[in-house]
């Protein structure tokens, strides 16, 4: 018996090292890399790891490939300023999902590699959105005049975000394109002496769209003498409109502009997007022609839902339009169960009733959530009539 236990574990051993071989030759052949020629391979923990530059791969055709430096990904250098700056949730990711939109029209993926922001930093981003003063001379938003009434001059510009599109030659990435967001308020909530109550003072669209031109100018300008950045390489400024922060919707972007080469920028042209929340309230009487059909088609579904289990607590969705067009929707479902039984009876009677109801025509998110957290995450893809359903395990 022993003899037998012996033979076991060694061929144990064999079939064990033979899969690793396997997949490490498997992982060698299908990464897309870009390696300098200096790469050294080191070991941490049974890690393998390359020094150097590598490529994630891409799971679809409007999807980009983005960077690997020295086997981590390769982080912004303004990393958490635009989160940190912003008091919406729904700001911050229509914000940055927005802003690879626009890049997408400028920068296609299957030509350009996408790099989160490096030549914006975490001080300097930090420093260009505080007021202008004698000790901050490089802020953009305006100075301090003293008032506290609506006279008062109001920080413009909530938050500013890099993304930068490269491409690749023999071992290196070379800086191809740049796209700016520039997060513009709509209201800016003040105190009139420190740790009083706060006050909300509205923004005119006519100032806000006329200060942030401005603005963007300034920015591409100041882009123009980082190092790096050559004098005709394309720099795309996308301009978002801030919701307020009790807004369910978040804000959108609302405009662009291309400098193609210098301090010059070409006409700002318009985008017509719109988020807008489901179910419709009264004060979305605006979209009422716009979103009616998809509305009625969101209330059958949350009616529908709620009625077969007793623990749905509420429904809601969040639609982006672009030109009157629904693109996307996105839907959050809370609940109260008690056991993975009930979740998993509940999801998938979610993603077989869903698309009786729901647009079959578009991409549709539905997030299952409890008080711990989302559970379970469905998605349908655009012109498809089911559902892949993502269980999360919880700790």
């Amino acid at each position: 018996m022993r003899y037998i236990k012996w033979i076991g574990a060694v061929v144990g051993v064999v079939l064990l090292g033979g899969a690793l071989i396997f997949f490490g030759n498997f992982y060698s052949k299908n990464s897309s890399k870009v390696e300098s020629q200096k790469s050294k391979t080191t070991v941490n923990n049974k890690i393998t790891t390359k020094k150097g530059i590598k490529l994630t791969g891409s799971n679809s055709d409007d999807q980009y490939k983005s960077v690997i430096k020295d086997g981590n990904y390769l982080v912004g250098k303004a990393r958490g300023v635009t989160a940190n700056q912003n008091g919406n949730q729904y700001n911050t990711v229509n914000f940055e999902n927005g802003l690879l939109d626009v890049a997408r029209k400028h920068f296609s993926p299957k030509s350009y590699i996408f790099q989160e922001g490096q030549y914006l930093d975490t001080k300097t981003a930090q420093s260009w959105l505080k007021r202008k003063s004698h000790d901050n001379p490089s802020g953009l938003n305006p100075e301090d005049n003293g008032k506290t009434d609506d006279g008062r001059n109001p920080y413009y510009l909530q938050s500013i975000e890099e993304q930068d599109f490269m491409t690749q030659e023999d071992s290196t990435l070379k800086l191809k394109g740049i796209v700016l967001g520039l997060a513009m308020n709509t209201e800016d909530i003040y105190q009139k002496e420190e740790y009083g109550v706060n006050f909300t003072q509205k923004i005119e669209d006519s100032t806000r769209i006329a200060k942030g031109k401005e603005i963007a100018a300034e920015v591409v300008a100041r882009y123009r003498k980082m190092e790096g950045i050559s004098n005709n390489t394309p720099i795309v400024v996308a301009m978002f409109s801030q919701s307020s922060d009790d807004s369910l919707a978040g804000g959108s972007f609302y405009s662009y502009v291309e400098s193609k080469s210098g301090t010059k920028l070409g006409d700002f042209k318009s985008i017509n997007e719109k988020n807008v929340v489901l179910p419709m309230q009264e004060n979305t009487k605006n979209y009422q022609d716009m979103a009616s059909g998809l509305n009625t088609q969101f209330v059958n579904f949350q009616n529908n839902i709620q009625g077969f289990f007793p623990n749905v607590s509420y429904v809601t969705g969040t639609a982006k339009y672009n030109d009157k067009d629904v693109k996307s929707l996105k839907v959050d479902i809370t609940t109260q169960f008690y056991s993975q039984t009930e979740m998993d009876s509940f999801s998938n009677y979610v993603a077989q009733t869903a698309p009786s109801f729901l647009p079959t025509n578009l991409s549709v998110q539905i997030r299952i959530k409890t008080v711990e957290g989302v559970q379970t995450v469905l998605v349908q893809k655009s012109n498809s009539k089911t559902y892949d359903i993502t269980r999360l395990e919880s700790d």
